[in-house]
């Protein structure tokens, strides 16, 4: 049977070390300053992340307007919009605690209908929206992971550090040519337990089997830029590997940001053109808007792997289905 290694009040200590430790490090890291962000954002702008089409957000009105509100989904759009209305400068950006509550998730283990991540967003040259950059800026925050978990390892010696030091990076379409047979899930599974710690390069271009390898929305990542040969995509995920749950785990989803020709091709390709009407696209297709890379990092993701955890309500607080309850409990797993 499963047992944490550690108990509820050293639980709770990890998870502040680990958020105080690694967004310090990765701000130091990144050039970055910390922001306040919004919790809901009003209807209709754009700024609203859809999250490629597959939920909905909730709504509601206030007293003193009849404009619809939205509880956010990301910040993925509104980061950009922010480091020009704060003033921001090349080679500087902003990071943010982003709540999520996404009430169509399908929870599990690692799914939960609330969402906490450090919402990233940097402000980047034309000369630099490359795949160089890219993979350089992953190695940064990766680094800042590794740190991170060497502390708490200190910290907690009953935890054993289980990253490599480096990160290996892959194409989606190379993957899907190491294993043809295989769901992409499944793909991640073979590579992240491979490697220990990847970064697959190009999600939300259709691949040689007709689908991407994940959705993306059509109005953040440029995930349609050829970058080498027949390889698409300026964006990634970070996926490492699980040995507790025996699978591929996500901590980061990422990337450059759409330019003014990349945005207007993805909302062509995704059938969105009706989207060029918004207060945000028109300010990307006018170049109003800073270029841009940006990701969002799960805080309970990290927190649950770096302290060891099986489950990701045993580092935060949700609401679970009470069949998940009954058998967290009959597995010794201790929902917070």
């Amino acid at each position: 049977m499963y047992r944490s290694k550690l108990n509820l009040i050293e639980t709770e200590f990890g998870i502040k070390l680990i958020k105080d430790i690694f967004e310090k490090n990765l701000a130091k890291k990144l050039s970055l300053q910390r922001v306040s962000a919004p919790r809901f954002l009003i209807k209709g702008t754009g700024l609203q992340d859809d999250l490629a089409g597959t939920q909905i957000p909730i709504s509601f009105k206030t007293k003193f307007s009849d404009i619809a509100m939205e509880i956010v989904h990301s910040l993925a759009k509104w980061k950009r919009y922010a480091l020009k209305k704060y003033g921001f400068k090349y080679g500087k950006g902003l990071y943010t605690d982003m709540d999520a509550i996404r009430k169509d998730e399908n929870v599990d283990d690692i799914h939960s209908i609330y969402v906490d991540q450090w919402d990233w967003e940097l402000i980047i040259s034309k000369k630099q929206r490359t795949i160089l950059f890219l993979k350089e800026i992953v190695r940064k925050i990766y680094k800042a992971i590794i740190e991170t978990e060497e502390i708490v390892n200190k910290t907690f010696p009953k935890l054993k550090k289980r990253l490599p030091q480096k990160i290996k990076f892959i194409y989606s379409e190379k993957l899907e040519d190491m294993y043809p047979q295989l769901s992409p899930k499944e793909r991640e599974d073979k590579i992240a337990e491979k490697y220990g710690a990847v970064f697959i390069i190009g999600v939300g271009y259709p691949l040689k089997s007709g689908e991407p390898h994940d959705l993306r929305a059509a109005d953040y990542d440029d995930w349609s830029t050829i970058t080498s040969n027949e390889t698409r995509g300026l964006n990634g995920d970070i996926i490492i590997w699980d040995n507790l749950r025996k699978s591929a785990f996500e901590i980061s989803s990422m990337g450059i940001r759409v330019d003014r020709i990349a945005l207007l091709r993805q909302l062509e390709f995704m059938g969105l053109n009706n989207r060029k009407k918004l207060e945000f696209h028109k300010g990307i297709i006018k170049e109003e808007f800073p270029l841009s890379i940006g990701g969002g990092i799960g805080q309970s993701r990290l927190c649950m792997f770096l302290l060891q955890k099986i489950h990701i309500g045993e580092v935060q607080s949700s609401v679970w289905p009470k069949e998940m309850i009954k058998n967290c409990n009959k597995k010794g797993i201790r929902l917070l």
